[in-house]
């Protein structure tokens, strides 16, 4: 058993020591009472990503951490370009899954009587659910692919500072749609602006504590104010681009002269035509998911000014960031500081205010995080410490991470989530009673417990937190 052999670094961080075919030890932040809670098959998998080619340091988890596919989630790992290998399991299916924050001004006993009706017109406003589709269609769809947000604000459907509060600036550089195919881009083309199924939401959250009064101001999040979250991806385009590219790996496997304990980490040598292909169609699928969440963000903006008589431009970013990417970025190794490729997957971007990526009042105090818990339970805004980029490349969880898979969850949650989330004054509105019960706070770790863990290692510090008030959810 995996989990028998962690060895404790300090309170908050336990190590994985190296075993079988594994290049580095594995590194997982919580209290041993906490990770006593989290399947053994979540600790393989980290042990498992240890074996990779190229892999840097240390195979890490952080304390969202559950099964995936293949990679956990809440994984983080870093490869040399030299000996890494491009792995689209490492990534994900749903490529750029991704959170953004905005602020209203509105306050709460303004908003309190109308919260039933808004969040009916969301759910009526905003395409959400398994397959659902957008009306909207922006010009030239391959430039959506290739500029994101870049495109968009050619097209009307960005604010001034927009682009300056987005991962990557909403665009990110070497994407080609000729290595993307046509099934994949007629499953994105009609998906512009929409939610999808699952885990994805929009929600309206109230302002309940102030931690960072100083930092909470800056970015213009005031106590008893909404504000909005938006939680969406890449959908279809994303998800057949991983499915094109894992199967064309998997026929080239027995090639690329390596052996992997489970072949869903399957990757290409970074210099394999497979490989580069791979990265460039990622970005068209990274390139649409940031545009996707735009175009959402236009649709709750036009209801804003429609409902509350809110400019576009009162509606504020505070932040967007992917959880499920790999990315080229400069780290430390050994005292040199290096270009590597740095795979997150459920896992935020951490990044502090001296690196070059932030531009604009940005460097002021860092990268906002945002961390939600589940549709029941409050969300935290963070802002990353130094050992963020010393011991995880930059990295915290992406939120709470599931204590149950989907399939136990629909199992032990009952039908009543829906009339449970009623009692506890939060309104849910969703196309599938299955995705409620999936995504039942009970299906979820302690979001509390789990940034605490974050905190008291060091990695990261709260500004705020957040009360969810009503959601539309897939």
């Amino acid at each position: 058993m995996i989990k028998e052999s962690l060895r404790r670094i300090h309170d908050y961080l336990w190590e994985i020591p190296k075993q079988g075919g594994m290049r580095v030890p594995g590194r997982v932040y919580g209290t041993r009472e906490f990770l006593d809670g989290i399947e053994e098959d979540a600790f393989q998998q980290v042990a498992n990503v240890a074996w990779m080619p190229g892999i840097l340091r240390y195979s890490i988890a952080m304390p969202d951490i559950h099964s995936g596919y293949g990679f956990p989630i809440g994984g983080v790992a870093a490869f040399s370009k030299e000996e890494g290998i491009i792995s689209p399991g490492a990534v994900g299916f749903d490529i750029n899954c991704g959170l953004r924050l905005l602020t209203t001004g509105i306050k709460y006993k303004e908003f309190r009587p109308k919260l039933r009706d808004f969040v009916d017109k969301m759910f009526k406003k905003i395409p959400i659910g398994l397959g659902s589709k957008s009306s909207l269609r922006v010009g030239n769809f391959e430039k959506v692919l290739v500029d994101g947000v870049s495109y968009l604000r050619e097209q009307g459907y960005v604010e001034k500072k927009d682009v300056e509060r987005i991962e990557e600036h909403g665009s990110m550089a070497g994407a080609d749609p000729s290595k993307v195919s046509d099934t994949a881009k007629k499953r994105g083309i009609s998906q512009l602006g929409s939610i999808g199924s699952g885990n994805h939401f929009v929600e309206a959250l109230l302002v309940d504590e102030i931690y960072n009064p100083e930092i909470s101001e800056f970015f213009d999040i005031r106590n008893d104010e909404i504000v909005f979250m938006i939680h969406t991806g890449s959908r279809g385009l994303g998800h057949q681009i991983a499915t094109d590219y894992i199967k064309t790996m998997l026929r080239n496997y027995e090639s690329y002269g390596f052996k992997l304990p489970d072949k869903q980490l399957v990757g290409a040598p970074y210099n394999r035509p497979e490989a580069q292909n791979y990265l460039k169609a990622m970005a068209c699928a990274i390139n649409f998911a940031f545009s996707n969440r735009q175009i959402a963000t236009f649709f709750l903006r036009e209801l804003l000014e429609k409902e509350f008589s809110l400019k576009p431009e009162e509606v504020k970013l505070v932040y967007d960031h992917a959880h499920n990417i790999v990315k080229h970025e400069k780290h430390k190794i050994e005292g040199d500081e290096k270009e590597i490729l740095v795979y997150r997957k459920g896992a935020t971007r951490a990044f502090t205010k001296e690196r070059p990526e932030l531009f604009g009042d940005l460097k002021v105090y860092g990268q906002p995080c945002l961390i939600p818990g589940s549709m029941g339970t409050p969300t935290y805004v963070m802002i990353p410490e130094e050992k963020a980029m010393t011991e995880t490349f930059g990295t915290i969880n992406h939120g709470a991470g599931r204590r149950m898979s989907r399939k136990r969850a629909t199992q032990e949650i009952g039908r009543t989530v829906f009339s449970e989330m009623e009692k506890l004054g939060k309104i849910v509105r969703s196309t599938s009673r299955r995705s409620m019960m999936e995504e039942s706070p009970r299906a979820y770790k302690d979001i509390d417990v789990v940034v605490d863990i974050v905190e008291k290692a060091g990695l990261a510090k709260r500004v705020v937190r957040l009360r969810p008030l009503g959601v539309i959810i897939g």
